[in-house]
């Protein structure tokens, strides 16, 4: 059985402790780091692991095992050099993802063009569903449409490809409902249920977020 995915939020702002307690909140393992001692001591309330350190120390980073996380998410936009720094140290550590949330379009390309795999504006994506981005492995997006309903891309699996979506009859499968077919740019509302799945093909669904566990 693969081992769970394992996290570091380095941050704990109001957007960064979102992310920490969503995720701790549904048994990931999380590392939540910040370098002001007394939101680390609020903060520790909620995340069992909580820690007062500087991120931007390469000892720091070794010391933490910074480089065993699979996902670190960088919640520090009001320091850019700060940002700039921790992903830095972070990919030089090995971390095969790292997400960053930034300011603006300009530190986006920044954060980018440092190493970071992913850029998210607080304004456009709060920290719970970044979260749940995150928990939703194998899903390209999700969007929340109530407590347990969403609207997701999910990626086509192989065992798919080369059949359409009459012989794999998902709705039944999985229980939800294909809203659209995405290939590349193109977003075709229009489902046909003998479309031939490949690769290239994403889908658009409605579900029940309980029920999303299935397709992992």
């Amino acid at each position: 059985m693969k081992a769970k995915k394992t996290y570091a939020v380095f941050g704990l702002g109001r957007y960064g402790l979102a992310v920490a307690r969503e995720l701790v909140e549904n048994g990931m393992e999380v590392i939540a780091v910040d370098v002001d001692e007394k939101i680390v001591n609020e903060a520790a309330v909620y995340l069992p692991v909580c820690k007062c350190a500087d991120v931007t120390e390469a000892e720091v980073i070794s010391r933490l095992g910074i480089g065993n996380i699979d996902t670190v998410i960088v919640c520090m936009a009001s320091n850019l050099e700060s940002s700039v720094m921790a992903i830095t140290l972070c990919k030089e550590a090995g971390v095969k993802t790292v997400i960053a949330k930034c300011s603006n379009e300009m530190q986006q390309k920044i954060l980018l063009r440092v190493g970071a795999d992913q850029v998210v504006f607080p304004e456009n994506e709060s920290g719970i569903r970044l979260a749940k981005n995150l928990l939703s492995s194998g899903f390209i997006d999700m969007l929340s449409l109530s407590h347990d309903v969403s609207i997701v891309e999910i990626d086509v699996k192989k065992e798919w490809c080369g059949k359409n979506l009459i012989e794999l009859n998902l709705r039944k499968k999985y229980g939800f409902n294909i809203v659209a077919i995405k290939t590349g740019e193109n977003v075709n509302v229009n489902v046909n249920p003998e479309h031939v799945l490949d690769e290239e093909t994403t889908l658009i669904v409605i579900a029940n977020t309980t029920k999303l566990g299935k397709l992992k």
